[in-house]
């Protein structure tokens, strides 16, 4: 049986060298992130010809934002292609906006929180409230949830804190910034290994740079998802 809960990102230049991945991780990988940095490169008709032709799940990371009449009508739009996950920011109006457009649609609508790159000096450049960043994560997680959300992105840092909140019975946890023990942080400053995030309450964790980056993708894949089964 497939293990769905390690999600590869498709961090790649175009839709061509993304199969190419695809291709290459074969059985072992059946689920793929494909974000906006590909969204002009083909990103949608790969989504399609990964999903209808190779049997795979897809994560649309989109992190729409805007008016609720707009994310509605774009939500509306996505969700006649197969996805499983798309990403729109936490904002309460934006959330329910997106629900709206999903509606009948198994599409799942997933929040960004705070995203995992930033860190307080960040949050205070954009004028964000001051607080510690995981309690920020934590409340605008509830008001997702709140809102309609069927789950949200965080930090595997933070994982724990939103499994422990009340709104998040039955609700998606997904971790982007996960590094197995020893690898690179990238751009990531809030990180923890695939098993401690899944032990923290994630559902699923996003992996991009250390399997596409890999020498041996395949065989880097299967070493993150031997870490996940422990």
């Amino acid at each position: 049986m497939q293990d769905d809960r390690l999600i590869v990102a498709l961090d790649v230049p175009n839709a061509l060298e993304g199969l190419q991945l695809a291709e290459v991780l074969g059985p072992s990988v059946s689920f793929y992130k494909i974000g906006l940095g590909m969204l002009t490169g083909g990103g949608l008709a790969l989504a399609n010809e990964l999903s209808q032709e190779h049997g795979k799940r897809i994560f649309l990371d989109m992190k729409l934002f805007d008016i609720g009449a707009t994310i509605e009508a774009a939500v509306r739009g996505l969700a006649q292609f197969d996805l499983d996950f798309l990403t729109v920011h936490g904002d309460p109006h934006v959330v329910r906006a997106a629900k709206e457009g999903a509606a009948g649609k198994p599409l799942k609508i997933l929040a960004v929180t705070i995203l995992t790159s930033l860190d307080r000096a960040d949050l205070d450049a954009g004028l964000i409230k001051p607080g510690d960043l995981p309690d920020l994560v934590a409340e605008r997680a509830g008001r997702a949830f709140e809102a309609g959300a069927d789950g949200v992105i965080a930090s595997p840092q933070e994982a724990a804190m939103i499994r422990a909140l009340p709104q998040a019975t039955g609700r998606l946890i997904v971790t982007p910034g996960v590094r197995s023990v020893g690898s690179a942080l990238g751009d990531q400053k809030r990180v923890a290994t695939p098993a401690q995030a899944v032990a923290d309450g994630a559902d699923h964790i996003v992996v991009g740079r250390p399997v596409w980056a890999a020498a041996d993708p395949r065989a880097a894949a299967e070493a993150i998802l031997s870490e996940l089964r422990g």
